[in-house]
């Protein structure tokens, strides 16, 4: 795989392209879209599923995830694509277990931080929530503090058959440990949850 920079003289930008085995060339901004759609996707997908949220047909989505592939999987890469019976999924390199056990180990241990206390609250007041939704919210990536609570056991995920990415939401544990019996005892929820703010955050 060769990359090359396309200039475009007309508006003086630079447009990456992937060059492919048949000679064809891929726009990147397709190549970036199915990397976008691994990397929030909580399970595996196949090339349908994801050609029929992009609006693309599938070989052209095909072609990316093949591109994709050759991209990560190396065996200095932290992130892997892995492939089976036609589904795809981004993941990391089984290679570096050993570190993310211990990075894992550090992230639990000990009091949640301001983050997880933050990315917490939104879910409690907002969830059922998607990550995107989450991550619109707060300005930031949240793929590693949901993990973490997760992990502790205080955030549940959900995912209906058709969508792409899950939902988040408090966990029994989570209400057990707040003592209550659902997210809308919690104070001034129905003002919260529908805030002004959070509202147009969302809808941007």
């Amino acid at each position: 795989m060769q990359l090359n920079e396309e200039k475009d003289s007309s508006i003086g930008l630079e447009t990456d392209v992937i060059i492919v085995a048949d000679n064809h060339f891929l726009d990147i901004s397709l190549l970036a879209q199915v990397e976008s759609i691994l990397f929030v996707a909580s399970k595996s997908l196949d090339c349908k599923k994801i050609a029929k949220a992009l609006g693309k047909d599938e070989g052209s989505v095909e072609e990316a995830l093949g591109n994709l592939i050759l991209k990560y999987n190396r065996d200095n890469s932290g992130i892997h694509i892995f492939h089976e019976d036609g589904e795809y999924r981004m993941s990391t390199n089984p290679c570096c277990g050993e570190a993310i056990e211990v990075f894992v180990k550090d992230e639990i241990a000990g009091e949640l931080t301001c983050a997880q206390l933050e990315t917490l609250t939104v879910i409690a007041y907002r969830g059922p929530i998607t990550r995107p939704e989450l991550e619109q919210i707060r300005g930031v990536n949240c793929s590693v503090i949901i993990r973490n609570l997760m992990i502790r056991g205080l955030i549940n995920e959900s995912q209906e058959k058709n969508e792409l990415v899950p939902y988040y939401s408090l966990s029994l544990d989570a209400l057990r440990e707040l003592g209550i019996s659902n997210s809308s005892d919690l104070p001034d929820y129905d003002s919260l949850h529908v805030h002004e703010y959070v509202e147009n955050v969302v809808k941007t």
